[in-house]
């Protein structure tokens, strides 16, 4: 299969070091926004930047702002595929990067190319596991992490729970892991103006016509529909609460956003529930911060989760959050302060959970309130920026090494 290049960097007189991302592909994730994120905010003059696809990318692109940047699709078929990594071997050496920054397992094997390119410098970001290693426990897994890593200069962890997991469970030398925290735009997502626990009339033009009645409390998530994000036990929770309190089917609301390969499964679920007046699947959307100021508590079940996206945009949108005591989730919903904390797959605590915030609209403003404050004080892009530069900084030598922990 042919290389597919989306568009090239031009040439200038001043050619700041290159940072080659190696992700599996740039579609709609976390992952893929964070690193986004960190390329549109990168003050060009320090670093160019490209990004290798190991199979497509989508519209998501779109959403660079750099003119600059190489887009760069390999085309990789499903299991193994050697020939992929010669088309990744022809363009690394075209494009003789300073540093290569793979993310996630899909990408780590790719870093065994480092053995050709001894004088470009090597880091690996985990941003979160999948249905096939929830615990981080796959022996593998783990022993690829630990044969590649005389071969990496830095390891990157989005929450502390995986820099711990990295030192402790793969054995990772702690000198050689870094935690960054991602940011949220706040002048993206921010609060609804109203009254707490009012929907507001200015909002009813962005949800379907007479799915929000007066008085009705919205639950909301956000994210891609694929079995680890487990958005089965919302419906299977909303289920629960009707089947105990029918009066509820006319006040409570479920809003889920995102596409995935777990689409058709929740409509089937949505169906056999009964759910189908209760629930919107809205899809793949561009207006997400608009569709967080229709929800008034933000849901994430995951099954594992490095650190949400999701989950800060909502906390920056002034919502009381109710996640899955998993990953990183723990480090940004504080039990009973920015949200409450339920079991991984525990139908019946999260009914609890819902139940018990659906009739404290105060509690939910005030959980809202802590939620801002946490975001203003912890999660800002510019730092998070900063603290990858840091790491690229320090590993090319630029500067004198800086503290490892570049998280909280």
């Amino acid at each position: 299969m042919s290389t597919a290049v989306l568009h090239t960097a031009p040439q200038s007189s001043v050619v700041p070091p290159l940072v080659v991302h190696i992700i599996y592909a740039l579609g709609t994730g976390g992952l893929e926004n964070g690193l986004v994120n960190i390329i549109n905010r990168c003050p060009q003059s320090r670093y160019r930047h490209a990004i290798i696809c190991l199979t497509g990318a989508e519209p998501f692109a779109s959403r660079l702002i750099v003119p600059d940047v190489e887009i760069i699709q390999l085309g990789k078929k499903p299991g193994h595929d050697p020939a992929m990594y010669w088309r990744l071997w022809r363009q690394l050496r075209r494009l003789q990067p300073a540093v290569i920054h793979t993310r996630n397992l899909a990408a780590l094997e790719t870093q065994i190319l480092g053995l050709l390119m001894p004088r470009c410098k090597r880091v690996h970001g985990e941003h979160g596991r999948d249905m096939s290693d929830l615990d981080g426990g796959n022996v593998k897994y783990r022993l690829l992490r630990r044969v590649l890593n005389p071969l990496l200069h830095r390891f990157i962890a989005v929450s502390r729970d995986l820099s711990q997991w990295l030192v402790s469970d793969v054995g990772i030398p702690a000198q050689k892991v870094t935690h960054i925290y991602n940011g949220v735009d706040q002048q993206c997502f921010r609060p609804r103006t109203g009254e707490d626990g009012v929907f507001p009339a200015t909002l009813l033009g962005e949800v379907p016509a007479g799915f929000v009645a007066v008085g009705c409390r919205v639950l909301g998530t956000v994210g891609r529909l694929a079995a680890v994000k487990d958005q089965q036990l919302i419906l299977a929770a909303l289920a629960y609460i009707f089947a105990a309190h029918p009066e509820r089917r006319t006040s409570l609301r479920l809003l889920i956003v995102g596409d995935g390969p777990q689409r058709k499964v929740l409509e089937s679920a949505i169906t056999a529930l009964g759910l189908g007046d209760c629930v919107w699947l809205a899809g793949e959307r561009d207006d997400i911060p608009v569709l967080l100021r229709c929800m008034d508590i933000f849901l994430l079940t995951s099954l594992a989760e490095g650190i949400s996206n999701t989950v800060l945009e909502a906390m920056a949108s002034g919502l009381p959050v109710i996640a899955t005591r998993t990953g990183g989730n723990p480090e940004l919903v504080e039990q009973g302060v920015t949200g409450l904390l339920v079991g991984v797959g525990d139908v019946a605590a999260l009914a609890c959970a819902i139940e018990t915030l659906t009739a404290d609209p105060a509690t939910c403003a005030a959980m809202g309130r802590a939620a801002l404050r946490r975001i203003d004080r912890d999660f800002d892009w510019q730092r998070t920026v900063d603290d990858y530069l840091r790491v690229y900084d320090d590993v090319l030598r630029h500067r004198a090494c800086q503290p490892q922990s570049a998280g909280l």
